[in-house]
C-alpha cells in the first residue's frame, strides 16, 4: 500500500529556492572565468548542455553529489559556491567592462610561450600604471621607455 506524502501549507515542491540561483550564479561565474563554454562543463560533469543551462540559471535544483563534480570541473572547492549567500543577494553573471578585459587579457598572456614576452607584457603594464606624469604616452620619454623595453624584451619585434 502506498503512503501519500504530506506536504506542509505553504511547502515549496518542486520550485527552486533563492540558495538554487545564487549556486547556478556562482558555477556560471565560474565557468566564465576559466573560459570553458557551456558544452564543455556539460561533458566535464556528465550531463547535457541544456541541464547545464538549468543549474547555471537556478531552474534546477543541484545534488550534493553533483554539485560536487562541478566543484571538481571548475578547480574549486564546494564552499565556492555559497560564498556570499547570506547577504541574499544573487550574484550578477555579468561582469564588470575591466572584468572582461582582464580574463582576456589573462587567457592572452597564459597562451604567450616565449617567457621574455611575458616580461615584457609586464613591463608594459607597469609603465602604463605609473602616476609619474613624465611617463605620459605623450611624452617622448615614455615612448623610448616603452620601446628600449620591448626591444630588449624583444629583441627581433622591429624587423619584419
Amino acid at each position: 500500500m502506498a503512503t501519500a506524502r504530506s506536504t506542509k501549507p505553504g511547502a515549496r515542491r518542486g520550485r527552486t529556492e533563492a540558495s538554487d540561483r545564487h549556486v547556478g550564479a556562482r558555477i556560471l561565474q565560474r565557468r566564465r572565468t576559466l573560459g570553458l563554454t557551456r558544452q564543455r562543463l556539460a561533458q566535464l560533469i556528465g550531463v547535457t548542455q541544456a541541464q547545464t543551462y538549468k543549474y547555471e540559471r537556478g531552474a534546477n535544483r543541484i545534488s550534493a553529489g553533483q554539485l560536487y563534480q562541478v566543484a571538481r570541473a571548475l578547480n574549486v572547492g564546494i564552499d565556492y559556491f555559497f560564498e556570499g549567500i547570506e547577504s541574499g543577494e544573487i550574484p550578477s553573471d555579468e561582469l564588470i567592462p575591466q572584468g572582461k578585459l582582464m580574463l582576456k587579457l589573462a587567457r592572452n598572456f597564459l597562451a604567450i610561450p616565449v617567457r621574455r614576452h611575458q616580461e615584457a607584457i609586464v613591463s608594459l603594464a607597469r609603465a602604463l600604471a605609473e602616476p609619474d606624469a613624465r611617463r605620459r604616452p605623450s611624452s617622448p620619454l615614455w615612448r623610448h621607455a616603452l620601446r628600449s623595453r620591448l626591444s630588449t624584451a624583444c629583441p627581433h619585434s622591429g624587423q619584419r
